[in-house]
Formats: structure tokens, C-alpha cells, sequence
């Protein structure tokens, strides 16, 4: 499943009242978010589940080179805490897998208190791989994911490490782990999930999306400062900065083939 491009997107779809003549009807706010954007990042996962049915109505919404990520439920991360999550995640992907061939990345968010153990950690990583032909992304919080033993852990077992803004210790501002794929999260600053990026911020958030993709990854990058409207408008702005800067690759041409 390895394709390249540069991507931006958003946790959610949700259209601001702002926004709307940025995404014209008709169509649900899914199909008028896909004509603007070619992924989207599905956090509501984390919380509860959707049913099969629902994600096959998702996948049937948007065109065919669009794709999702979907974040693992909390279960698995906050509960289980990376253990014993086989049934767990037989359920999850019975689900997901509902999005088919749309289904681009899973996302495994981690709280700030859990640790890197490599048995467990690694032992998690095989699990969900031998499950899924999703391409795995892991936003770690604890500092001790951040040193050699985790980085190379992570790269074995081609799992991309989210480059995160705010970032909990430095080495989290930049991607790890698997170099086949770079994921960003920008969550607001300084208020998380909250904070509007100004200009200054996005054009340097434009820079670094541009100079990781250079390096000939695929890029993937998900505003989700999105309780107050922000995420749309900042995800249109750097889309908009580095449509033209990507050699090869023009809007129309930027697809996920």
C-alpha cells in the first residue's frame, strides 16, 4: 500500500458556518468536504464504535482516490494499554474494514502515562499488522517513546511516529519511526484543540510538510483544532501554500493512486 503525495486534512468534516463557500453544495458535508481534500482523519472512533454499515456508507460518499485514517478506540490504548487486545481488535476491524480500499492509515494514540515497553509494544504492533493491510501511525506521549530503543522498535515494524504540535518532548515535533509514511498532527496552540493558527505558524507548518516530503514519503498532515472551527480554515491555507511547491504535483495531480 505504498503511494506518494502530500496531504492535508482534517480530524473530522465538519464545515464551519465560515467556511461553507469554501465547500458549495449539495451533497453532505462528507461529499463536499472530499471535493477540497483527498483524506481524512476519523477520531470519533476512539470514543465509541460505528458499525460496518456505516463506514461502507462513508467509503460509497467520496470519490474513489480518497482515504481515511481511523484512530483505534481507547479501549485498546487506554484501557488495555496495549495488552490483550486480540478480541478488541477483531471487532474494531471488522468495522473499519467496511471503508474497503479507502481505508489509508490506522492512527494509535497513546496516553501521556503509559510507558514504552518493547514486549508489549512490540508485541501490540505485531498483533494489529498481521490483522490489517492499513499502514500503522502511532502518536506516543511519553517521553521514554522518544529514544533509540522505541525509534528502531517502531521502524522495524514499518509504524510511522506522529509528528505532534504541541509536541510533549522536542523529538516529537519532527516524524519517527517508519520512514515510508510522516504523519502530522497539529492540535492548537497554545490552547489545544482550541487555538487558531496565525500566519507565521502556518507558513512554517507549509515549510516543514514541504521539506519531509522531499525526502520521497508519503505525508499526511491533520489539523484537529477543530472545537472552535479552526482546523478547516488552517488545513485550506497550507494545502493552498504547497499545492504549487511539490514538483509534479498539482492539485489535480496530487491523488492517491
Amino acid at each position: 500500500m505504498e503511494r506518494q503525495g502530500c496531504f492535508i486534512g482534517t480530524a473530522g468534516w465538519g464545515i464551519p458556518t465560515r467556511n461553507k463557500e469554501d465547500f458549495p453544495q449539495p451533497g453532505s458535508h462528507l461529499e463536499r468536504y472530499a471535493r477540497r481534500f483527498q483524506i481524512v482523519e476519523i477520531d470519533t472512533s476512539f470514543y465509541k464504535p460505528h458499525r460496518r454499515e456505516t463506514y461502507e456508507r462513508w467509503a460509497s460518499s467520496v470519490p474513489e482516490h480518497f482515504r481515511f485514517a481511523v484512530k483505534t478506540p481507547k479501549a485498546m490504548t487506554h484501557e488495555h494499554r496495549l495488552v490483550d487486545c486480540d478480541a478488541l481488535a477483531e471487532v474494531f476491524l471488522q468495522q473499519v474494514e467496511g471503508l474497503g480500499e479507502k481505508l489509508g492509515v490506522l492512527l494509535v494514540q497513546l496516553p501521556p502515562s503509559l510507558p514504552f515497553e518493547p514486549d508489549i509494544a512490540g508485541g501490540f504492533f505485531d498483533m494489529l499488522s498481521k490483522r490489517t493491510k492499513a499502514r500503522l501511525a502511532c502518536e506516543p506521549r511519553h517521553p521514554s517513546w522518544f529514544e533509540a530503543a522505541a525509534e528502531t522498535l517502531l521502524a522495524r515494524r514499518q509504524v510511522a511516529r506522529v509528528a505532534a504540535d504541541p509536541a510533549p518532548v522536542p523529538a516529537a515535533a519532527v516524524p519517527g519511526g517508519w520512514s515510508g509514511l510522516a504523519y502530522f498532527r497539529w492540535h492548537g496552540v497554545p490552547r489545544v484543540y482550541y487555538s487558531d493558527y496565525d500566519a507565521e505558524s502556518l507558513d512554517r507548518i507549509g515549510r516543514q510538510v514541504q521539506e519531509t516530503a522531499a525526502s520521497g514519503g508519503e505525508v499526511w498532515g491533520i489539523f484537529d483544532n477543530t472545537a472552535e472551527g479552526h482546523a478547516l480554515g488552517n488545513a485550506l491555507k497550507v494545502d493552498a501554500m504547497i499545492s504549487p511547491l511539490i514538483p509534479g504535483r498539482s492539485k489535480a495531480a496530487r491523488t492517491l493512486e
